[in-house]
């Protein structure tokens, strides 16, 4: 009688198993992918609200998207001209391929290159906020480099265009306890109320150790971060470099004479 213990039969069920395990896992990517896909959007619309403080604590998924649906209004920006786009649709707009398809986007100089991150796309997604017609606030996406990671956050304007109404990042790879306090809420609610502008040029920041608010331009200043000063610095050139020429400043301008 024929031994089962041979190089050949070993090798069969091996393959045999190692196929019926790539089946498996594929078809669980497969089956789980639109649930991946959703919890994607919904966390994406989760820290939009947030950052225009329209998150309460323990909505409920059905909540949040209703709140997103009935509030929010997404626009695409042409950043070269500083106007809305019909030229794509926001549902199902990708800003990160924009920026690394070299057709849709600007290789920066690095005298251009304030936030580190070699291209700008041309054309960003905006989040408008408003009643009966009426601005209240917008949420403009921001990205840059800190210390170990591109951060990806959302910055919040009031109706001036000018006020912070919130600020907070949603990924990072930021060092836990020092970088990584971007997420803290306290540091983030430091943000509200600056201001961004001063005569026409971005003055928002941190600033190393603590703001005075006595001293002049602390209307403009946020504490930094305790034990990260790159990462602080990285947050004040994210924010001074998309809050300026080469990022929403004209957009931002046109929006306020009407004209995007």
């Amino acid at each position: 009688m024929a031994s089962n213990d041979t190089i050949k039969k070993t090798l069969l069920v091996a393959v045999a198993l190692c196929i019926v395990c790539s089946l498996v896992v594929s078809s669980a990517a497969v089956l789980l992918k639109p649930a991946q896909v959703k919890n994607k959007a919904l966390d994406r619309k989760s820290n939009i609200l947030a950052a225009a403080g329209m998150l309460e604590p323990g909505q409920s998924d059905a909540e949040i998207e209703e709140e997103y649906a009935s509030k929010i209004t997404p626009r695409i920006v042409d950043l070269t001209t500083g106007r809305y786009t019909d030229q794509f649709d926001p549902k199902n707009f990708e800003q990160r391929k924009i920026a690394k398809n070299p057709k849709t986007s600007t290789n920066l100089s690095d005298a251009d290159d304030q936030a580190n991150i070699s291209r700008r796309e041309n054309y960003s997604i905006v989040y408008l906020v408003e009643t009966n017609g009426q601005l209240e606030k917008i949420i403009l996406p921001v990205h840059g480099y800190g210390l170990w990671s591109t951060l990806y956050g959302f910055l919040a304007l009031e109706s001036d265009l000018n006020t912070v109404a919130g600020f907070g990042f949603y990924e990072h790879g930021e060092t836990p306890g020092l970088g990584g306090e971007v997420d803290n809420p306290k540091w983030k609610s430091l943000w509200q109320g600056k201001e961004v502008y001063d005569n026409g040029q971005v003055a928002l920041g941190v600033v190393k150790g603590a703001v005075d608010p006595d001293k002049n331009g602390s209307e403009h200043k946020v504490d930094g971060l305790s034990g990260a000063t790159l990462t602080s610095n990285g947050v004040t050139n994210l924010v001074q470099f998309w809050m300026g020429e080469m990022g929403y400043k004209q957009f931002l301008a046109n929006l306020k004479s009407g004209e995007a």
